[in-house]
């Protein structure tokens, strides 16, 4: 019971800031910045797995986020939407970089040569389709229910739990496949 009031506490607390931040008040962005650019960060590095693109994809969601927080009908929503925001930030980095074919053939045989038993969990997430690691990290890593992933991504419901589903198979076989 205790960890689910601390949540809803840290809840309040994010629902207060977003409101401030819409009378104007820096301070409460100041604030929010504090309470969210590790988290947000980290959700970016865990679907790149690029440090330097995860800042600039943090820092450049943070601009969406103070230019869009006035628009932000429900405060209470604001976990999901910047997800969504990262999420859309990634999603533009990927195809930036696909188009700019900065994925070599060196980089990519440097990876398949891995060791099996040198690849954990969060390694074998890596190899997953991008629409499923982002369901998955979502669910699991920043612990958003499904109705809030169907929000961040403005999928139906249904879709989040059989993308879910997928990526748990898939996920089990590369398990199965590397680590036993």
């Amino acid at each position: 019971m205790i960890n689910g009031m601390n949540d809803t506490v840290e809840q309040l607390i994010d629902e207060i800031l977003v409101m401030d931040c819409q009378s104007g008040r820096v301070k409460a962005m100041e604030m929010l910045v504090c309470r969210w650019q590790k988290r947000l960060w980290q959700y970016a590095y865990y679907l790149t797995n690029n440090a330097e693109a995860a800042w600039d994809i943090t820092q450049d969601a943070w601009l969406g986020i103070i230019k869009g927080i006035g628009r932000l009908n429900d405060p209470a929503k604001f976990r999901s939407w910047a997800y969504k925001i990262v999420t859309n930030k990634v999603n533009d980095w990927i195809k930036r970089r696909k188009s700019e074919k900065e994925i070599s053939i060196e980089q990519t045989g440097v990876r398949q040569q891995k060791e099996k038993k040198d690849l954990g969990v969060k390694e074998l997430v890596q190899k997953l389709e991008f629409r499923k690691k982002v369901v998955l990290s979502l669910y699991y890593f920043e612990q958003l229910s499904v109705s809030e992933i169907s929000l961040a991504l403005r999928i139906p419901m249904g879709t989040v739990k059989s993308r879910l589903a997928g990526a748990r198979e898939e996920l089990k076989e590369l398990y199965q496949k590397y680590l036993e």
